[in-house]
């Protein structure tokens, strides 16, 4: 009689517990569905890529690379350019010509070159619908980097972001990219700044949904229990 109470104990809890973990079930199975439809790499962006052979690169440090202290740099060919992409002391970044006459420094990406770099690299990146300088303090929703960046907008809807300090492109956002984006914050319970996976919220409700599957897996023995008195009488 104790242990039947006590099952139909459980049984209530599972229910009340089911109406507290049914929308956060519901928004992480369906978010978890929609991120594992397309392969990672496509939503990415990693496939509009344009795969060029690598050019030779002759190095000769002097002129503003040899004057200057640098944190870190990176050599890279730069649309037919040998460029020098240097973090300085100050935490600066800057780009240097290591081809020109004593290695000058290159002005901040403008908007045709943030166009050109994306024709450039990305497949249909010749189908510029808009471009749009963003300051690192106000980085877009989907990019949310803190350096300045070109948004160039696709026919298509893709954002290309080019990095005004460094000519690089810096991040590509397919439509599906920003669904899955939001389907991640939905699944993390944080659509604000989508990155934090270890908050009070999402801590809680997986407790629920933890506790709420254990009183169900406790409930099948009952439930089996029941068949079988069933069966034999």
């Amino acid at each position: 009689m104790a242990s039947r109470t006590l099952m139909q104990n459980y049984a209530r809890w599972h229910i009340w517990l089911g109406w507290l973990v049914a929308v956060p079930l519901l928004f992480w199975t369906v978010s978890g569905l929609v991120m594992v439809v397309r392969p990672i790499e496509e939503v990415r962006g990693h496939t509009l890529h344009i795969e060029h052979k690598p050019v030779p690169v002759r190095v000769q440090l002097g002129g503003a690379a040899g004057d200057t202290l640098i944190r870190e740099g990176k050599i890279l060919d730069q649309r037919g350019r040998s460029v020098l992409i240097a973090t300085f002391m100050d935490g600066t970044v800057h780009r240097i010509d290591l081809g020109a006459p004593g290695q000058t420094m290159l002005p901040p990406v403008d908007a045709a070159e943030a166009r050109a770099a994306v024709r450039h690299a990305i497949t249909g990146g010749d189908q510029v619908a808009s471009l749009k300088l963003f300051p690192a303090e106000q980085s877009p929703p989907d990019f949310r980097k803190p350096i300045a960046a070109w948004q160039v907008t696709l026919a298509d809807g893709t954002h290309v972001y080019v990095g005004r300090d460094t000519g690089e492109i810096e991040a590509i956002r397919t439509g599906w990219w920003r669904f899955y984006d939001f389907m991640w914050g939905l699944h993390i319970m944080d659509l604000e700044t989508r990155e934090d996976t270890h908050h009070p919220l999402l801590i809680g409700f997986a407790a629920l949904a933890f506790a709420s599957c254990l009183l169900g897996t406790v409930l099948l023995f009952r439930r089996r229990r029941a068949i079988k008195r069933t069966v034999a009488n």
